[in-house]
């Protein structure tokens, strides 16, 4: 029997039909099927120290840590804490500050199309995944958190890119960290509610989901971003993943399994799409509730009106972007709005070529780009900032996800 043959008896039973992803992978999906049930140590042991009995003095710890550094807190700390700041705030020698800035203005340059991309795209193809997707179903509340959430990816997106956002003391820095520890703070509880379904989704948030919404924030986007007639060199394409592979390493992911180019982000895309199967049931709800979301902010019947005009114009947008047998696959209706996407890409194309013949126009691009950027994030989150704290709560999800199985 070949390696190939008797692979599928050791790969998760999560995996999407494993004959078939082997015979076009081989053991490169073995390789990263093996993901599939590793977490993040290092933010697991810290939410345990914080968990456990008396552990509001490592809690306190912890926050004087990720203001000040390690040195603040290390002499008496819990070995728990320390070897969690050990990580974050190791700088690989293959990080590049200039490089990362340049990575963060390609976002910014990009103005209102990267939020169109990473609301009906990026976020979308995360709901598709049909496995990965149960930590949100578990939330519960879809309709109702739907929005916040986009607004809280706002705000770490935002934070990431802006100049200075990934130094050690930068917000962009302070809010991965704090994700990290939440990611593991969820996790925990999934493990012990006694409903989580391991045999079908494996370690909850694990390595293999991790990375996979790096690739939602990065190699995923430049697609969209290229799709709306955005002109994107290869240099500054690399740029921007050298960003998040650096945001990939804070937030926890193994650096193994980080891509270094965009051409080993799309490989890892496509392989991890082929291996993750159809959407479920829930995927359709996560993307009918972020679709709709407009509707839930109406009022009365004008602002209805309005919010239905954006709703078909997100859903177009939306199938134009992902393609319409996903979109199929995801109840995602059909608008004639879905021609939007070669109108933007006529109009945005026009202007890119004016852009790149007057050099002052890059700049004013990125400067509209952070206050575009600062004003959605201020209008999203209003009177209630996103401040990232993990808190010990139980799980809210008043039903059980459907299986993948």
């Amino acid at each position: 029997m070949s390696a190939h043959q008797s692979q599928p008896q050791t790969m998760h039973a999560r995996v999407h039909d494993p004959q078939s992803v082997l015979a076009r992978h081989g053991q490169r999906a073995a390789k990263l099927a093996q993901y599939l049930h590793r977490s993040d140590p290092q933010a697991d042991a810290l939410i345990d120290a914080i968990s456990a009995r008396g552990g509001h003095r490592t809690r306190m710890l912890f926050e004087r840590a990720l203001k000040e550094g390690l040195g603040a807190v290390r002499a008496g700390a819990p070995q728990a804490l320390v070897d969690f700041f050990e990580h974050v705030e190791d700088v690989p020698p293959w990080v590049d500050w200039e490089r990362i800035d340049a990575g963060g203005r390609v976002f910014l340059r990009a103005g209102l199309l990267s939020g169109f991309v990473l609301g009906v795209k990026s976020l979308i193809y995360g709901y598709a995944a049909p496995a990965g997707n149960k930590p949100l179903i578990f939330s519960g509340r879809l309709e109702k958190r739907t929005a916040r959430r986009l607004n809280e990816t706002s705000r770490f997106v935002q934070a990431v890119v802006d100049p200075g956002g990934m130094h050690r003391f930068g917000h962009g820095f302070e809010i991965t960290v704090r994700v990290r520890l939440m990611h593991a703070q969820v996790r925990r509880m999934l493990e012990r509610s006694g409903r989580w379904d391991t045999e079908a989704w494996a370690t909850p948030i694990n390595q293999h989901d991790m990375v996979a919404t790096i690739l939602l924030f990065s190699s995923i986007l430049l697609q969209g971003l290229r799709t709306l007639g955005l002109r994107i060199s290869v240099a500054e394409a690399e740029d921007y993943m050298h960003l998040w592979r650096y945001v990939g390493h804070v937030i926890g992911v193994d650096d193994a399994l980080l891509p270094t180019t965009e051409a080993e982000a799309r490989w890892l895309q496509e392989l991890i799409f082929e291996m993750q199967g159809p959407p479920d049931d829930d995927s359709r709800a996560l993307t009918q509730a972020l679709l709709q979301s407009p509707l839930l902010m109406a009022t009365d019947e004008p602002s209805r009106r309005r919010a239905q005009r954006q709703v078909d114009f997100s859903a177009g947008l939306c199938r134009g972007l992902i393609g319409d047998e996903l979109a199929d696959a995801l109840g995602v209706d059909r608008s004639a709005w879905v021609r939007s996407v070669d109108v933007m890409r006529a109009v945005v194309g026009t202007l890119e070529s004016v852009r790149q013949k007057v050099p002052w126009l890059e700049e004013a691009a990125v400067r509209a780009g952070q206050r575009h950027w600062a004003h959605v994030v201020a209008l999203g989150l209003a009177d209630s900032p996103a401040t990232f704290e993990f808190q010990h709560t139980a799980l809210e999800g008043r039903r059980s996800p459907r299986s993948s199985r």
